[in-house]
């Protein structure tokens, strides 16, 4: 059987005249959706099919001035934010009451607005922080640093370890529990 020709599956949608007008309307520059109303097919099959017939139109490049060809902001990779954190809160202490002189609700939370939760889901008090976000992450300083906490193995190059308490036996890490290890 080749390519160009109906199926011989007496079930198949794709008669020798639902070929020819797949490729007519193909040269002809419609998309997948408007080829499947022409023939009457879903456009599924019509995606199907040109793709085993070796129909490509290949991939549309944006234009310059297009808002999609503006490089979008990506968050950073893993092992970058991790770099960060550690050069943002190396020598600063773990504070547990951080104030939040303008707490917001979600409707009134932007991207630049820290996003820790304060009170408790589903009460009327609930809302978030809303003091200014630390660079590339979604927290205040004060509340990343609650946030982020750094296991107990070695941080610095002077080839400190944690303390007895954050490490086990064999001198292995001890994980706090409910905090991101970061190390």
């Amino acid at each position: 059987m080749t390519t160009d020709i109906a199926s011989d599956n007496p079930r198949s949608p794709w008669t020798t005249e639902r070929v020819a007008m797949l490729r007519t309307c193909f040269n002809a520059g419609l998309s997948c959706a408007q080829i499947a109303n022409e023939i009457g097919v879903s456009r599924n099959a019509v995606i199907g099919k040109m793709n085993r017939l070796g129909l490509s139109r290949g991939r549309r490049v944006a234009a310059p001035g297009s808002p999609r060809a503006a490089a979008s902001p990506r968050r950073p990779h893993v092992l970058t934010q991790r770099l960060a954190l550690k050069a943002l809160f190396a020598a600063e202490p773990v504070v547990t009451d951080v104030v939040s002189p303008e707490p917001c609700s979600l409707f009134n939370l932007t991207a630049r607005k820290c996003r820790w939760p304060i009170g408790s889901v589903g009460t009327p008090d609930f809302n978030f922080c809303g003091n200014g976000t630390a660079d590339g992450v979604s927290y205040c300083t004060g509340h990343a640093r609650m946030a982020y906490r750094f296991s107990g193995r070695a941080h610095s190059s002077h080839g400190t370890t944690g303390s007895a308490a954050t490490t086990g036996a064999a001198g292995t890490p001890l994980a706090r529990p409910g905090r991101i290890a970061l190390g």
